[in-house]
């Protein structure tokens, strides 16, 4: 097991598996769905998640408004590195974004805040569910989807 950064400064923890296989539930309401880098060293990402890991690396979108890459394709893309050069604030470094699904994004909000957890960005409709961030009582944000 070991934490590193990547090309870009983000911090991911590794591991060689053996008995622990890692997550066992992906994807269903009260787990982790989505993985998103977001980095202001694109392309560099890109290259080190395709050179250290073997990602079958996908781009998505390679327009000066929006570029992304996404691990596999379509309904079996696993993760994605976002170009957040644009809008990423002064002084946030590179990290990576864990979306929760959830059967109901704003009542998973209201009970966030209501257990001492804050709201980040309210919930939004998107193409790909209804998204909000919001911050756990430590301060650490999370993403849910639903």
């Amino acid at each position: 097991m070991a934490v590193i950064t990547d090309a870009g400064g983000a911090a991911i923890g590794m591991w060689q598996p053996g008995t622990h296989k890692g997550m066992g539930i992906v994807g269903d309401p009260g787990s982790p769905s989505w993985f998103e880098l977001h980095t202001r060293d694109y392309d560099a990402s890109v290259q080190f998640y395709k050179d250290v890991f073997g990602w079958d690396a996908r781009t998505m979108s390679d327009t000066p408004e929006f570029r992304y890459t996404t691990l596999g394709e379509g309904e079996a893309a696993l993760a994605g590195i976002m170009d957040s050069t644009g809008f990423l604030p002064e002084g946030v470094p590179a990290h990576w974004a864990v979306y929760l699904r959830v059967d109901d994004t704003d009542a998973a909000v209201k009970t966030t805040t209501e257990l001492g957890g804050a709201v980040v960005m309210p919930a939004e409709d998107t193409p790909y569910g209804r998204i909000a961030m919001v911050s756990d009582p430590t301060g650490a944000h999370f993403r849910l989807v639903g």
